[in-house]
């Protein structure tokens, strides 16, 4: 058990935030099998292939240890994925913070493999370099097409934290935060099988980071240089990957056509122009015109996956479909 100790200015300084590139690598770990309970068996299904069609990543997988062997949190690199300074910061951001991690903060354990450590120790820059293009790369094919969909999963998560503080200050906040997490005294006890003891935050707060990809688990980052840090599960967690079936909005339909309402609709998953078209009952190039304006109008994105391009509803496009309702 950790005892995490706060004074009046670590509570003044506590905040949330949200890390794409800590998203990249609790996601890496449940590729490699961090997900017993199947979680998240619908995405894993739809990214396996895309990563499998020759997209060399092996700079970002060796850096990321296999859960059965080392679960946990030390043994994922601190520098791989350090706590964010903003409230939401993009993933470019954070990987320039990456890309200029000092010499001496390229810290890694056993499971790295040792031929990985002696390169990113012989030449930090160019190593680094590579490690940023393996998660821009990966990102893209693994993340980006859903981000919209788990970015409001988390923001939903820090409205409501941020509300339980409102309400009842820090211990309401932590009520039920997690199971393993009990607020107690001004100190907050936080479960753990190796490490034990009292943490004093000294000052620097502590930063709460939602994460979709780290249930049931709850990693922690104590250590200096970093801002203390929790990443947890959000609420809701559960529901992410569950089919929303969207009927076409007749409302929606009076406003750009019932096709291209009929594709928003049906883009609650990315999908690509064939698969569309299958569904939707159109044709390829049909679906393509209308992808195009729906692109232009800000409501769909585009994933070059390998050879396939697929389409996902942006934040914007959520927020559409869930506005129009699914009409009479």
């Amino acid at each position: 058990m950790i005892g995490i100790e706060f004074g009046m200015e670590d509570v003044a300084r506590t905040r949330f935030a949200l890390s794409p590139l800590w998203e990249v690598v609790a996601s890496v770990r449940v590729l490699k099998g961090a997900d017993e309970q199947g979680l998240h068996r619908t995405w894993t299904e739809r990214v396996r292939p895309r990563l499998a069609a020759g997209l060399d990543l092996g700079v970002l997988f060796d850096l990321v240890p296999v859960p059965s062997r080392s679960p946990w949190t030390g043994s994922i690199p601190s520098f791989l994925c350090p706590p964010p300074t903003t409230p939401l910061p993009s993933l470019a951001v954070e990987l320039a913070t990456l890309r200029a991690t000092p010499p001496e903060l390229l810290r890694t354990t056993s499971a790295v493999p040792a031929a990985r450590m002696a390169a990113l120790h012989a030449d930090p820059a160019a190593e680094l370099g590579r490690l940023a293009e393996a998660i821009e790369a990966y990102w893209e094919l693994a993340l980006a097409p859903y981000w919209p969909r788990i970015l409001t999963l988390l923001e939903s998560d820090i409205r409501y934290r941020a509300g339980r503080l409102a309400d009842g200050g820090a211990q309401h906040l932590f009520a039920d935060l997690d199971p393993q997490v009990a607020w107690a005294g001004g100190t907050l006890q936080l479960a753990h099988r190796t490490v034990r003891g009292p943490r004093r935050l000294d000052g620097r707060g502590l930063l709460l980071v939602p994460s979709a990809f780290v249930w049931p688990r709850i990693f922690s980052v104590l250590g200096e240089p970093w801002q203390p840090s929790l990443r947890y599960p959000p609420r809701g967690v559960g529901t992410l990957w569950q089919s929303r079936p969207a009927p076409v909005s007749d409302a929606l339909a009076g406003v750009m056509g019932r096709s291209r309402a009929l594709l928003l609709a049906e883009l609650g998953a990315p999908a690509s122009t064939t698969e569309l078209a299958h569904r939707a009952g159109l044709t390829p190039g049909g679906v393509s015109q209308h992808l195009t304006a729906l692109r232009t109008a800000g409501l769909v994105s585009a994933h070059r996956a390998g050879r396939q391009v697929l389409y996902a509803r942006t934040r914007t496009g959520e927020a559409v479909v869930e506005a129009a309702g699914s009409g009479p």
